[in-house]
């Protein structure tokens, strides 16, 4: 697994997306920006077999949460994130940009309704969950390990 110094920083991929979001005519909301960082996440494990970023996602009501993103936008709760002085981050690796892009191009058409029941019907999610129903709240970490092993095995 890559260290910390050596991953994109979640505020810099949440970023990142936003603006690719926005550039395309769409806003987000927060239930969305988390589905679009985990998909990330998730397929860039599945691609490389090492994580994006460092901080693991936790298994929510609502479907997989990056907690540092989520209560840096909660103040928006279901509101479009209409944050002012978001930039695009220089991404130094070509190939995060590309793979961020591609995201956006497969994940970001979906609504944060769909993400969220397609991320509910993946074992991922639902390994992390260990049997807690459905809308009871949970801080359970989703394992890289576990993304890593689904969603290669997706490709």
């Amino acid at each position: 697994m890559k260290t910390q110094l050596d991953c994109i920083s979640p505020n810099n991929t949440a970023n990142f997306l936003l603006v690719e979001c926005r550039e395309r005519g769409e806003v987000l909301t927060n239930l969305k920006l988390q589905k679009l960082l985990y998909y990330a996440q998730a397929w860039y494990l599945a691609i490389h077999a090492k994580p994006l970023f460092a901080e693991d996602f936790q298994a929510w009501v609502h479907g997989p949460a990056l907690p540092s993103q989520y209560k840096r936008f909660k103040k928006f709760e279901w509101r479009p994130i209409l944050e002012e002085g978001i930039a695009a981050p220089k991404v130094k690796d070509a190939g995060i940009a590309a793979h961020l892009i591609d995201i956006v191009n497969v994940f970001g058409v979906e609504t944060a309704s769909a993400l969220e029941l397609m991320t509910h019907n993946e074992r991922p999610w639902l390994e992390a969950r260990k049997g807690i129903p459905n809308d009871k709240p949970s801080v359970s970490v989703i394992s890289k390990q576990s993304m890593l092993e689904f969603y290669k095995s997706q490709k």
